[in-house]
């Protein structure tokens, strides 16, 4: 996942992107559901089949600085997160996640852990409000030799992605990223030291989910 006071924000929000590199390019990884599925409480549960806004989840991703190799691992991440979410064990993972034995989530915002599920699903970021099934990024690639993944600011759809990191990480790898970031989009938080609560925050704990899910496919 910044320089005296955009220190901060590094710290906060783990991304991934930079400014070197050609032009743009943009990419819908599927189909993509145009006007958004609804999604019910009451049709979440572990005990309910995947709701079909899960099974029609997409990713549409704007790419700036990539090269070819690296724009193709985003591109696969991308398919990869999109099979995870369509997945039982996502859902379920999600609605059961425990924190000091109660099924909750660090910095929640005051949601329970079907309502996040909920969120999730509807793809409504804060700054691109729309429930539209869709995790929408607009990613930046950059390099820095310092240790962090990427960067992004809550004023900006822009996620910055660390392209020392993208030499090194595989597509299943790269979701953790780009998952976390967009929960911030979303408008999720977590502390900006690494506290011992901070990997039970929704950002962190999907995130590593997500990345769990997809090294088995």
């Amino acid at each position: 996942m910044l320089r005296t006071l955009s220190l901060l924000f590094v710290f906060l929000f783990l991304a991934s992107c930079g400014k070197s590199g050609g032009g743009s390019s943009s990419s819908g990884t599927g189909a993509a559901s145009t006007n958004g599925e609804t999604v019910s409480l009451e049709e979440i549960s572990p005990e309910n089949v995947v709701p079909s806004a899960a099974l029609n989840f997409n990713v549409d991703l704007k790419m700036n600085g990539f090269d070819a190799d690296h724009e193709d691992k985003v591109l696969e991440a991308a398919e990869l997160i999109k099979k995870v979410v369509a997945t039982e064990e996502f859902k379920n993972a999600i609605l059961n996640h425990t924190y000091k034995g109660k099924k909750t989530f660090v910095d929640n915002g005051g949601l329970s852990n079907a309502k996040i599920y909920k969120k999730i699903l509807e793809g409504s970021e804060k700054l691109n409000p729309g429930k539209d099934n869709t995790m929408n990024l607009t990613l930046v690639s950059y390099f820095e030799s310092e240790n962090t993944v990427g960067y992004t600011y809550p004023s900006v759809m822009k996620v910055w992605m660390n392209r020392k990191y993208l030499n090194q990480y595989a597509p299943a790898r790269i979701t953790t990223n780009m998952m976390h970031e967009w929960l911030h989009k979303v408008g999720f938080k977590h502390d900006v030291k690494k506290t011992p609560n901070r990997k039970y925050s929704v950002p962190y704990a999907v995130g590593y989910l997500v990345s769990d899910l997809a090294k088995k496919m």
